[in-house]
């Protein structure tokens, strides 16, 4: 395979793992990601994984605030190839069409479905029973370039955001080295996206984290995972936010009103929902530590006080 003159573009974990497999096929001469940001309560600097990973490899790293403006470094690097995934950045124009290779994407959904940058956090969310990776050609407009290769993961039940995630970025890794070997030797038929088709998974929002409970219980079940372990869905009780990260479903015609703690089981707390009843299992009360509904409930003398407690929609 021809060894290619690639710089990368990625900032968060997922972009790790396409990274390294990069670099142990070709020449990564640059990796360009988010600028440093400070965090806690102290402001310590954070680098991004990617950064992180570039600099244990021995490669310069390029952090511009606004690449639209500021990419003059990267031209000068003279790349066969750009390849991004997760960067977070618009890519201008004249990057996209200057290396001789052009510049593709890794993106985790089966485009043109859930364009944005939070496919895999939306394709829970929905209840979607697959998703994926494309391999795209980078265009102006957002992941609207067009397909190259795609590759199906199924989410099962027990899948949530940060296992998704996981699955995801390693089967990216695993397809882009041979989808470069291919895009090299003329071997792919790139297919324009269907318009008609298009959806968008805009990044999460404050109130989307926010928990309804006047949903259907499955719907209720898919947000919480959809958004463990980030940014983690949360409800109100007692003017105070509890953060949900884990439930189950349970067959339930309990009667209630919406949002209420209708039952106490020995791991979790069953709340009411639009057609029955959810059991939240792992939370996380303001001011306190994650843990486990079941370790929780044992702290407490007497748990029927929970009862008829509702969680609201508002602080």
């Amino acid at each position: 395979m021809e060894k290619l003159n690639i710089v990368y573009m990625g900032t968060p974990m997922f972009s790790v793992g396409p990274l390294k497999e990069l670099i142990k096929e070709h020449n990564v001469c640059l990796v360009v990601t988010q600028p440093d940001k400070k965090v806690g309560r102290k402001q310590e600097i954070m680098f991004s994984p990617v950064k992180e990973e570039a600099i244990k490899n021995n490669i310069e790293v390029f952090q511009p605030t606004n690449i639209r403006e500021d990419y003059k470094v990267i031209l000068d690097k003279n790349p066969d190839m750009i390849v991004t995934c997760a960067y977070g950045q618009i890519i201008p124009k004249i990057l996209l069409e200057y290396p001789k290779y052009k510049c593709i994407n890794i993106h985790a959904s089966l485009l043109p479905k859930y364009r944005g940058g939070a496919p895999i956090h939306h394709s829970i969310i929905n209840g979607d029973e697959y998703t994926g990776i494309t391999i795209m050609y980078m265009d102006t407009k957002m992941d609207s370039g067009d397909i190259l290769f795609q590759e199906k993961e199924k989410i099962e039940a027990f899948d949530n955001v940060g296992t998704m995630f996981t699955k995801l970025s390693e089967l990216g890794s695993k397809m882009i080295n041979p989808s470069i070997e291919k895009i090299v030797n003329g071997l792919v038929t790139p297919i324009k996206q269907n318009e008609e088709e298009v959806s968008f998974a805009y990044n999460i929002s404050k109130e989307d984290e926010l928990l309804d409970f006047n949903r259907n219980t499955i719907e209720v079940f898919n947000k919480i995972r959809g958004l463990n372990p980030f940014p983690v869905a949360y409800v109100i009780l007692d003017n105070k936010r509890v953060k949900i990260f884990e439930s189950r479903i349970i067959n339930s015609n309990k009667t209630g009103r919406i949002g209420e703690i209708i039952d106490v089981y020995d791991d979790g707390l069953g709340v009411k929902t639009l057609d029955g009843e959810i059991v939240l299992t792992c939370i996380q009360f303001e001011g306190k530590k994650r843990t486990s509904v079941k370790d929780y409930l044992n702290g407490i003398q007497n748990k029927n006080e929970l009862l008829g407690k509702v969680f609201n929609l508002q602080e």
